[in-house]
């Protein structure tokens, strides 16, 4: 049976490698793209899309939102000029969200930043044997927690 130290331990340490490594992806991403790390979370859902375009109860179960903090959240980047809401075809009444030219312009920037970010501060301290294990590990805890590991491949 496993102690209080070898269970509290990892997990303290997960949670404190995931606000370190996630608080210096969005310094980096704000001092040279300009746009803050949820934004670019928005982006890349639209952009993993099949259509390009999401619903806004899609976005925000996407981001583990409510659809009032999502709405909110859009319009500051509808104000940016990075997504629109456009009718959804199959449902006028309905609107979608989608990424602008400029939003894939600044996409495109923030992505080569961010998996630099990836690379630098998480994969190269890591072995390939330890991203397997570590992969395998999560997937498993996602499954128990009723998620499937590849419902999310945000990087």
């Amino acid at each position: 049976m496993a102690t209080k130290q070898e269970i509290v331990g990892p997990w303290r340490a997960l949670l404190r490698a995931q606000t370190a490594v996630l608080d210096r992806l969005a310094g980096e991403m704000e001092a040279e793209v300009g746009l803050p790390l949820a934004w670019y979370e928005v982006l890349l859902h639209l952009q993993e899309s099949p259509t390009g375009r999401l619903r806004m109860h899609e976005l925000a179960d996407s981001l583990l939102l409510s659809r009032s903090a999502a709405t909110r959240f859009v319009d500051r980047m509808e104000a940016a000029s990075l997504v629109e809401r456009v009718r959804c075809p199959s449902d006028r009444r309905g609107l979608e969200l989608m990424m602008t030219d400029s939003g894939r312009k600044v996409f495109l920037e923030a992505g080569r930043v961010h998996l630099r970010g990836i690379r630098q501060h998480f994969a190269a301290h890591i072995t390939a044997e330890e991203a397997a294990v570590l992969t395998r590990a999560m997937a498993r805890v996602l499954a128990a927690a009723g998620t499937s590991p590849d419902a999310d491949q945000a990087a």
